[in-house]
């Protein structure tokens, strides 16, 4: 009986209070608004990816050792990037240039009567449009070096086709076997003086502008033609193309060089850029630097007629603008899902930018903005950096990160085989229990 009048809750008055023990000695504390940051630092190497998974050391997943939690800021420390990249590759397209030649020097009209000269005449004639193609080598150039490329790429070019010409006529079977010895002869000769080689481009110190030249065919450079890629060289670059952004500031090869989107004739007048130097050499305008040699003891005049040919002009080009062989100035770092950069977005023109006013730029495109050295002088780079990720509440927990480092116009880096590193700051979010502290130094010190 008296276990039912337990049950049916009549005697829980009367329930001694020993029966639960309400005593402790570890009451609870009611948790104080007080939190202690501290900063937690990870090495990231770019070799410590999984290079089958991920072959692109510019784009890659990582895990760090441990689990950090309640994590109130990130940003990047420090880092350290190979400094020799390519400023000019095809990936980047812009180691391609075109050019025709459209009104060869005519030695039969001025009394020459050299069979070389004539031969070279009838094929250029005959193939005024013509577009002749250089592709410069990947690479990084001075000034001199790329003036130099550019010489001996366009001569080149244009012998290949001379040559290429005069062998198919020299089996020509609808020629004489007097007429095809004729092209056997003229491509001996050609051999001999190491190939056509009329055109010279240099390089003006002072101005710091590239000039096209040459010694008696007048020419164009065709900037306005668009590169049709062969299909090998397309599959292979073909996914880095095309994530890139359409840029109105970057023309290719030939905006590094300082000429314009428009086709470009070569002259002999004097014209607005290059009035200061033009002389009157033999009667005829020459362009010369007055600041010095080009070539040596020839007193700045680097474009003369060619002596051999009777009555020929030389002519040139002044690019516009002065030459840029820097490339791009920064890089940016995305972290997925930690990215907290708004970027604005190279212009183009489309439907949206036509007939919206808002912007084409990307809300937290990127984590951070790396500077990029003017010139690759060292093999490594490196800087501080201010941008950082806030988090309130604190990221409950951070492990494994996806990293990928691209220009602004969405072009990944190339770091090649080459690796680097980069450090991490966390900052880490603890609550703690307000605590008094009482500073002593030790020995202490007396007055005396």
């Amino acid at each position: 009986m008296a276990n039912n009048n337990f049950h049916n809750g009549n005697n829980f008055s009367n329930i001694s209070s020993t029966t639960f023990n309400t005593n402790t000695s570890h009451p609870l504390i009611p948790s104080s608004q007080e939190y202690m940051f501290y900063k937690k630092y990870v090495s990231i190497h770019s070799e410590d990816r999984n290079a089958i998974k991920f072959p692109n050391p510019a784009e890659f997943e990582i895990e760090i050792p441990e689990d950090l939690l309640n994590v109130s800021a990130l940003r990047l420390i420090s880092w350290s990037f190979p400094a020799n990249y390519n400023t000019f590759s095809s990936l980047n397209n812009n180691v391609t240039l075109t050019f025709r030649i459209n009104n060869p020097y005519n030695p039969n009209i001025n009394g020459v009567s050299i069979l070389l000269y004539e031969k070279i005449f009838e094929y250029l004639f005959l193939y005024q449009e013509n577009y002749y193609e250089i592709i410069i080598e990947n690479g990084f150039y001075n000034p001199q070096q790329m003036v130099n490329e550019l010489t001996n790429k366009m001569n080149f070019s244009v012998t290949k086709n001379l040559t290429s010409y005069f062998t198919i006529q020299s089996t020509n079977p609808n020629l004489s076997v007097v007429q095809q010895q004729e092209y056997i002869v003229a491509l001996n000769e050609l051999n001999n003086i190491g190939g056509y080689n009329n055109f010279i481009v240099v390089y003006n110190n002072v101005s710091q502008k590239i000039w096209f030249g040459n010694t008696c065919d007048q020419f164009i450079l065709t900037n306005e033609t668009q590169i049709v890629k062969n299909k090998e060289r397309d599959n292979l670059y073909c996914n880095s193309i095309k994530e890139q952004v359409s840029d109105f500031s970057d023309w290719g090869l030939r905006g590094n060089l300082g000429l314009s989107r428009c086709d470009t004739n070569s002259s002999n007048e004097v014209n607005i850029y290059n009035i200061s130097n033009i002389v009157i050499y033999n009667g005829i305008n020459v362009p010369r630097f007055f600041y010095g040699d080009i070539n040596s003891l020839d007193n700045g005049y680097w474009l003369l007629p060619n002596p051999i040919l009777t009555n020929s002009n030389v002519f040139w080009i002044e690019c516009p603008y002065k030459i840029n062989l820097m490339g791009p100035g920064f890089m940016y770092m995305e972290i997925a899902g930690q990215n907290c950069i708004d970027e604005t977005s190279p212009f183009n023109l489309s439907k949206f930018t036509l007939e919206t006013n808002s912007t084409n730029g990307t809300v937290n495109s990127a984590f951070a903005k790396i500077a990029i050295p003017s010139t690759p002088l060292s093999q490594w780079f490196d800087r501080d950096s201010l941008p950082y990720k806030f988090y309130y509440p604190p990221a409950e927990r951070m492990r494994r990160f996806y990293i990928k480092l691209r220009y602004h116009n969405g072009q990944t880096v190339n770091f090649g085989v080459f690796n680097y590193s980069f450090v991490l700051e966390f900052t880490l979010q603890m609550p703690q229990i307000l605590r008094s502290s009482k500073s002593i130094v030790y020995p202490p010190t007396f007055n005396n």
